[in-house]
């Protein structure tokens, strides 16, 4: 029988009876068994949290900086072990695998140069006759000890995107990956532990929502940090308490394509925008709107570049879409689709937890399939007449995380960032663009706060104020 593997409980390795199999969603096999924590355990980490605070706090920059550089090391050392997890846990295809690996490494080292940017700046406070004679000196501090909660779909990096800063900045921290995806959080806080951070500041336990809503409400957690579903990312919000709350949530991403637009290029885009990771990224192609004029030959570039994909084991090199993460978030993909409404000229088939990349064409944008986040390999396409158009469908979203626009035209760029309620405008990209070092975060339903190393670190230290009377 195998052995379950222990969580990670203010730096010491702890097993409990409470346990849940990783099932690897493309063989369907339990790849491990892993320790699940309890409502006791969360709260015990809390108080190693807030004790282990008082020592990272005072920890010098350049030991936080070397300590993040040492994990970016480790990170790439064990590569090949977290690349296997990522698969094994999650089915990711190993090119993603390996592309996530080192996304983690450079969110790390970007982490470690930031933690050198934390700067203060000296106040002059005579403006006004009351402050002659008064100096202020202005610095950031810490908020206090974080809590982050990541999602199944990309376990490693968004892992470092919150533990990263939180260890630029001195703070302690409780991480509870999502328990379909535990191993590489696991294999994170060997490293990170290696690393040489304070040992009672580090706790990674596996444990289910139930388990864990108890604890979002605690005090002694100064921030909280949770990617995952808008409905439960709200809630949580609603429960913080006093805690600042940063949420990276859902999306259902829109692509303009203007008539002026290279069509075969913006057709590859889409494609590696709409089913990467088997679509399961907030940012994730779904919406795309394509000028009248070029609806049809949109369209067969889309179906063209579509057909290149290779559909099957993620552990094979070559494959560039592998099964989503559970044979039941497959099915519900696979209904979504069936009562869509709407004319599949692609895909629609699924085996297991392997939903064949799907096309759906002439989408009304008023159908509940384009309102709503898929989070499959599922793209719709839309024509419209009028820029205007395009800009109001975008916006009628509940949504607002990050949109695209192909277009030759500075001024359609201009009226589009004016007209877009989104996060971030790309053009002649794909929502799905995101390099580590960017703010990243939405508006409206998909979120509040920005992540990005430096945004981060501005989300987790408070401003503490000097004043100096000269006399």
């Amino acid at each position: 029988m195998r052995e379950p593997r222990p969580f990670c409980l203010g730096g010491r390795w702890k097993t409990s009876t409470s346990t849940i199999p990783v099932i690897n969603p493309y063989t369907r096999e339990e790849v491990a068994r892993v320790c699940t924590g309890s409502a006791d355990d969360l709260f015990m980490a809390a108080g190693h949290a807030a004790a282990a605070f008082r020592i990272t706090k005072t920890l010098p920059t350049y030991i936080r900086r070397q300590i993040l550089h040492t994990i970016a090391a480790l990170l790439e050392e064990r590569r090949e072990e977290l690349v296997d997890a990522l698969i094994a846990e999650g089915g990711k295809v190993r090119k993603i695998a390996d592309g996530e690996v080192t996304r983690a490494i450079e969110t790390i080292t970007i982490s470690a140069e930031e933690a050198s940017r934390i700067t203060g700046t000296i106040i002059p406070l005579d403006r006004t006759p009351g402050g002659a004679g008064h100096t202020g000196h202005l610095i950031r501090v810490p908020a206090g000890p974080l809590l982050a909660i990541t999602p199944f779909n990309y376990p490693l990096n968004l892992a470092c995107h919150k533990i990263g800063p939180a260890i630029a900045i001195g703070a302690s921290f409780l991480l509870k990956p999502a328990t379909a995806t535990p191993l590489s959080s696991l294999i994170l806080a060997e490293i990170i532990l290696a690393a040489g951070y304070p040992p009672e500041a580090v706790s990674v336990i596996p444990a289910p929502g139930s388990v864990a809503d108890a604890i979002v409400g605690d005090e002694r957690f100064a921030y909280l940090s949770f990617t995952g579903s808008p409905d439960v990312g709200w809630e949580l919000k609603k429960r913080a308490g006093k805690k600042k709350v940063s949420l990276e949530l859902g999306g259902n991403a829109a692509v303009i394509i203007c008539r002026d637009a290279d069509l075969r290029y913006a057709a590859s885009r889409i494609i590696a925008g709409g089913f990467v990771n088997a679509g399961q990224n907030c940012v994730s192609v779904q919406r795309v709107l394509i000028h009248h004029e070029v609806y049809e030959e949109m369209t067969a570039g889309i179906i063209s570049e579509l057909r290149a994909l290779k559909i099957g084991d993620p552990r094979d090199p070559t494959t560039d879409l592998g099964p989503m993460i559970s044979e039941e978030a497959a099915a519900v993909a696979e209904e979504m689709i069936r009562s869509a409404g709407a004319r599949v000229i692609a895909g629609g088939i699924r085996e297991g937890a392997l939903l064949h990349p799907t096309v759906l064409a002439d989408v009304d944008p008023s159908l509940p399939i384009a309102c709503r986040e898929i989070f499959a390999p599922v793209i719709l396409l839309s024509p419209y007449r009028k820029e205007d158009e395009a800009f109001s469908i975008v916006n009628a979203s509940e949504y607002g995380l990050q949109a695209g626009i192909f277009t030759d035209s500075l001024e359609t760029v201009q009226r589009a960032f004016s007209a877009l309620d989104v996060g971030a405008i790309l053009v002649n990209d794909i929502p799905t663009f995101r390099v580590d070092e960017m703010p990243y975060g939405g508006v409206k339903g998909s979120g509040t706060g920005r992540e990005g190393p430096a945004y981060a670190i501005a989300g987790m230290t408070v401003e503490k104020m000097l004043v100096i009377n000269k006399r």
